[in-house]
């Protein structure tokens, strides 16, 4: 058993002790929990290139102390230059390089609007202040993570030879070894510029201006214009009613739908053992069904044409738990997504919590650094289809369907609790677990930390198969495969392939508990 880190005001969690740390030194000095967030933010772009970076997208959850919950989708669209005759002729959507960057950044729109609300609930820190933590990481150099180290990125030969990929982090003209010290003098002079020049600089002033000029460059879609163009949107956010919470998440073209339908459909098989057989099955056909509608619905918001409130309904659930054999595993013929990325959340002391994702899609995106400003560019476009038919079609301006879903839950008493995971399809999968063993009564850290599994493919796997943790539980394991489950055991030299989850929790007199996971670089800073 393991003890819950409880702090008497405030908390963050984050998969990164640095990034922590530069958002428990803004509560400190009196912001709230998105200044602290945004700071966060920041410095896991730098610390953590493989999992994001300030060239990709990011989505938010918000609650505010009244109760109001918001969501920020800050997911950027397909150039101009990006269309689908022009990847006809190179035979489809590269997974690498300057054709693979053909989404506009949108991380850095959602901190805009972020920050818009932070305003106006009282914060009152200056940009300047928030992202100082980064730039001096940047400017001095971070130890590279253990986690970079075990990363294995898919296509490697292509990522390494991308525009500027081995200038901006190899040392020595190899991978450095976690531990070895790397600076990033471009990056941080992009975060500098944007301290006293302000986040639109990046849309619309001279960090665009050189940002679409090494674009334009190396041969990615995105132009000046897309830039100039961009923008964060709010949107109302997902939610679904369970006995012990209300759950929320993002919308559409998010796959918050699926986290949602998940533990609703898993409530309704009415499981009393958590982390027994039947939690495991249970967890996994629920996914299944999820991933179903998932992979019709979660589209571009603005041509999205499913019913979700219809989806989410007690009627829809309780029809799709209908569908589940607590005995048997369902087949499954579609191919899942993979995608890497971080979560972080932060709860201030006036009861504002905040659930982030912030990604490039796979381990360091498309491998593509604009030398003049050192932004890594995202792959998140190889998520259209070249199919016109397709639901996820590519068409210019369009948004790609994204695997990022922030999560966050207000209990039947009062408490709430930010919460999520990083990990592409294991997302909706790793939130589920840890969901069901806190409402089960686990500590926060336990829930994290215990065996997990992850069903489908991620993370370069090629089996859609159901993988264990080496500590998994044998018993567990083995019925399942009675149920008809194909079983992989991984060592725990693959435990980044479970994600890196982490949890809040507000309790009624204020009190934060806070934990983040074990497999990662973080863990969880208070006051």
């Amino acid at each position: 058993m393991s003890e819950d880190a409880i702090f008497s005001h405030a908390a963050v969690a984050a998969p990164h002790n640095l990034a922590a740390q530069a958002g428990r030194d803004v509560l400190l000095h009196g912001g709230n929990a998105i200044e602290a967030m945004v700071a966060m933010a920041a410095s896991i772009a730098v610390v953590y290139p493989h999992m994001n970076a300030i060239g990709g997208d990011g989505f938010w959850i918000i609650r505010e102390p009244n109760g109001k919950v918001r969501a920020i989708e800050a997911c950027g669209f397909a150039g101009e230059k990006a269309t689908r005759a022009a990847y006809e002729a190179i035979g489809g959507i590269p997974q690498r390089g300057p054709m693979a960057a053909l989404t506009v950044p949108g991380a850095l729109g959602g901190w805009s609007a972020a920050l818009e609300l932070s305003a106006a609930l009282g914060g009152k820190m200056p940009l300047a202040d928030l992202v100082a933590p980064a730039i001096a990481q940047a400017r001095a150099g971070v130890p590279v993570s253990a986690s970079e180290q075990r990363s294995q990125p898919r296509d490697g030969s292509a990522l390494f030879d991308a525009p500027n990929f081995r200038k901006t982090y190899f040392l020595d003209g190899e991978r450095p070894k976690a531990g070895v010290i790397r600076k990033q003098d471009k990056l941080a002079d992009t975060l500098s510029q944007l301290s006293h020049a302000g986040i639109d600089d990046f849309y619309r002033g001279d960090i665009a201006r050189e940002l679409a000029a090494d674009l334009e460059a190396v041969g990615s879609p995105v132009t000046r214009a897309d830039l100039r163009a961009y923008q964060a949107r709010w949107r109302e956010p997902l939610s679904i009613k369970t006995r012990t919470a209300t759950l929320y998440n993002t919308p559409a073209p998010t796959q918050g739908l699926a986290s949602l339908m998940i533990l609703g459909i898993y409530e309704r098989l009415g499981i009393a053992d958590v982390d027994g057989a039947d939690h495991s099955h249970a967890v996994i056909e629920a996914s299944k069904r999820a991933f179903a509608h998932r992979d019709r619905a979660c589209v571009d918001f603005e041509i999205a044409t499913e019913d979700f409130d219809r989806l989410l309904s007690p009627a829809s659930i309780q029809a799709e738990a209908a569908r589940i054999d607590m005995r048997r595993a369902a087949p499954w013929p579609l191919p899942p997504e993979q995608g890497d990325t971080i979560w972080m959340g932060a709860i201030d002391k006036d009861g504002l919590a905040v659930s982030y994702i912030q990604s490039i899609y796979w381990e360091f995106g498309s491998g593509v650094v604009a030398p003049s400003v050192g932004v890594l560019m995202q792959n998140r476009g190889i998520a259209f289809s070249l199919d016109p038919a397709s639901p996820r079609a590519l068409k210019p301006g369009r948004r790609p369907f994204h695997t990022l879903n922030p999560a966050l839950a207000v209990f039947a008493d009062g408490r709430v609790m930010p919460y999520g995971a990083m990990g592409g399809d294991g997302q909706p999968q790793f939130q589920a677990q840890v969901f069901t063993r806190i409402a089960a009564g686990q500590s926060l850290a336990d829930a994290v930390a215990s065996p997990r599994l992850l069903w489908g493919r991620t993370w370069g796997a090629d089996s859609v198969s159901v993988k264990v943790e080496e500590a998994f539980d044998d018993s567990v394991a083995s019925a399942l495969m009675r149920r008809g489950h194909e079983v992989e055991r991984w060592t725990a030299a693959r435990r980044d392939g479970f994600g890196h989850a982490g949890a809040l929790r507000r309790g009624l007199k204020g009190e934060v508990a806070a934990a983040h996971d074990p497999r990662s670089d973080g863990g969880a800073l208070g006051i």
